[in-house]
C-alpha cells in the first residue's frame, strides 16, 4: 500500500461547496481506503491505497460527486512526492512565514513557461519557482494583495491547480510518515 496526500480543490471556501471532514473520512473509509485522516477543513486528506494514482484520483472524484452531489477535482501526491516538495523548498532563503508561502499543486506541468505568462508584470516583493507539477509562491504581503497571485489568476488555459500554504504542506507530510 502506498500513502497519498489527497488535495481537494475548491471545497469549504466560504459558504458554498461545504463538505464536513467527518463525512469525507467516512466516505473514503467506506470506499476501502486505509488509515484515512483529514487536516483542517479545506480538503486535505491522507490515506493508504493499493491503486495506482491514475486510477485513484478518478475513483475518489466519482465517489465525492456521488456522495456530495458536486464535482470535486482531486490532486494526488505520494509520500515520496510530498517529501520532495518539502525538501526542494526553492524559496527557503526568502520565505520566512509559512502562512504566506504557498505551493500550487498542478495537474500537469505548465504548457508554456510561467516567465512568458508573467512578462511585464510587476511582482513587487513576490517570488516564485516552478518545479514540474509544483509552483512555489512567496507572497510577503499575503495572497489577497499579491500581484503575483492576481496575475496568475488571469492566465487562461493553464493546468488546473490547488494551493496549500507551507504550514499545511509540512503538516501533511508529517501525517504521511
Amino acid at each position: 500500500m502506498a500513502r497519498y496526500a489527497v488535495l481537494l480543490r475548491g471545497i469549504n471556501l466560504g459558504r458554498a461547496r461545504r463538505v464536513a471532514m467527518a463525512d469525507l473520512r467516512t466516505l473514503l473509509t467506506e470506499e476501502g481506503y486505509g488509515n484515512v485522516a483529514t487536516l483542517l477543513q479545506s480538503g486535505n486528506v491522507v490515506l493508504d491505497s493499493d491503486r495506482p494514482p491514475d486510477e485513484l484520483g478518478p475513483l475518489i472524484e466519482r465517489a465525492l460527486e456521488q456522495r456530495f452531489g458536486m464535482p470535486v477535482e482531486v490532486f494526488l501526491r505520494s509520500r515520496d512526492e510530498m517529501a520532495r516538495v518539502v525538501a526542494r523548498n526553492p524559496l527557503a532563503a526568502v520565505a520566512n512565514d509559512g502562512s504566506r508561502y504557498v505551493v500550487s499543486f498542478l495537474a500537469r506541468p505548465p504548457d508554456r513557461p510561467v516567465e512568458e505568462e508573467l512578462a511585464g508584470v510587476d511582482l513587487g516583493a513576490d517570488r516564485y519557482a516552478v518545479d514540474g507539477t509544483e509552483m512555489y509562491i512567496w507572497c510577503p504581503g499575503g495572497q489577497r494583495d499579491s500581484p503575483l497571485m492576481k496575475a496568475l489568476s488571469r492566465i487562461k488555459g493553464g493546468p488546473p491547480a490547488t494551493v496549500r500554504n507551507w504550514n499545511t504542506v509540512e503538516k501533511l507530510l508529517a501525517m504521511m510518515r
